[in-house]
């Protein structure tokens, strides 16, 4: 990945604290509030299109209802994915991770992809939501500003035998592997992202002490944010950028990830 400012910022689901998560306002409000990083979730549509959502079903965050995986995109996009959190976001619609990337790329900003771990095909057919995500990736030359992460290490696996593909991640909750730092380094992942709550100093410095970087999520708390970074961690996925970032201004530094 190129450059990165450390502690890096992630703002989780773009703008969460303030927007409508997962949609184009919110990543560009993260953007405006100066996250180094924006973590997106997706999955796929009934007819397999790549589409930008938490959820597994519609009904908490846009005006739909049912499975996503059973709905197909033409319908997903007309959808209102702003309303439940605010009438003033009535408008906005239910982003394809292509439309999402369009409108990163021109920002200088980095992006996390989750691949959500119920997307996951054990056939692992031609279209599989990993394989469209990498090509996405390579095809509009984002390889060295996206970040891909899972829970789900079989993605990982499978990301990592595509013969060009970008930096991949693995996310854990909060019970951790006792192997984890054996686990990360086997998947020769660029980062691991554990729940905040579950971080031990001696993790930070064992994936530290093998090439690896550490993001926890999700981190709201200012106490939290600072006890963190002064713990070491490289940066922190966050639903509020902009608190973020003015908390941890002084302890950032610029450096070449790779």
């Amino acid at each position: 990945m190129r450059r990165l400012t450390f502690p890096a910022v992630v703002g989780h689901r773009g703008y969460r604290a303030r927007f409508p998560e997962n949609t184009l306002v919110s990543f560009s409000a993260a953007v405006a509030a100066g996250a180094d990083m924006i973590e997106l979730d997706v999955t796929l549509s009934k007819d397999r299109g790549v589409v930008v959502i938490h959820d597994d079903t519609l009904d908490r965050t846009t005006s739909g209802s049912g499975i996503v995986r059973e709905t197909p995109l033409h319908e997903l996009r007309r959808l209102d994915a702003g309303t439940w959190f605010d009438n003033r976001f009535s408008a906005e619609p239910l982003p394809t991770l292509e439309e999402t990337l369009a409108l990163v790329a021109t920002s200088g900003v980095l992006v996390n992809i989750e691949i959500k771990s119920t997307a996951w095909e054990t056939d692992a057919p031609e279209d599989a939501i990993e394989r469209q995500v990498v090509a996405m990736i390579r095809r509009m030359q984002l390889i060295d500003t996206v970040l891909v992460s899972s829970f789900h290490p079989g993605f990982l696996e499978n990301i990592a035998a595509l013969p060009v593909h970008p930096e991949y991640a693995l996310i854990t909750n909060r019970t951790v592997p006792h192997d984890i730092v054996d686990l990360c380094t086997r998947l020769n992942v660029f980062s691991w992202h554990p729940h905040h709550e579950s971080l031990k100093q001696s993790d930070i410095e064992a994936m530290h002490q093998s090439g690896i970087h550490v993001f926890p999520y999700t981190v709201n708390n200012p106490e939290d944010m600072i006890r963190l970074v002064e713990m070491g961690v490289d940066g922190i996925v966050t639903d509020d950028p902009e608190l973020a970032v003015s908390c941890l201004t002084p302890y950032r530094r610029s450096v070449k990830t790779s």
